[in-house]
């Protein structure tokens, strides 16, 4: 179930390639999905939508990132959570911030 949605935002794209800007949302959900389930399915969403997985870093037209599941800590192949680039990212950061504003 959807619980909150944060304002589109509009970066620069990471990884230093010459590529468009990105728009960014995060959502915030309750799901009985494990996180891994859940990010099995993210990846079906972005296939759907067209994406095809090549070069790190490459412009792409969808991009569904698990950022936080709850306050799980979890290192497994695949799969870090809280997402590892979560420091990095500012923008992250402040939508995180937004949905909490939201009691999410």
């Amino acid at each position: 179930m959807l619980c909150g949605v944060s304002c589109i935002e509009e970066t620069a794209p990471l990884g230093g390639l010459d590529q468009p800007a990105y728009l960014n949302q995060m959502v915030a959900l309750d799901t009985l999905l494990s996180p891994r389930d859940l990010l099995v399915a993210l990846h079906g969403i972005e296939l759907e939508a067209g994406r095809v997985r090549r070069a790190r870093w490459e412009s792409r037209t969808l991009d569904l990132d698990l950022v936080r599941y709850g306050e799980l800590s979890l290192r497994e192949p695949g799969l870090v959570l809280p997402h590892p680039g979560l420091p990095e990212r500012e923008f992250w950061r402040r939508e995180l911030l937004e949905l909490k504003r939201m009691g999410c």
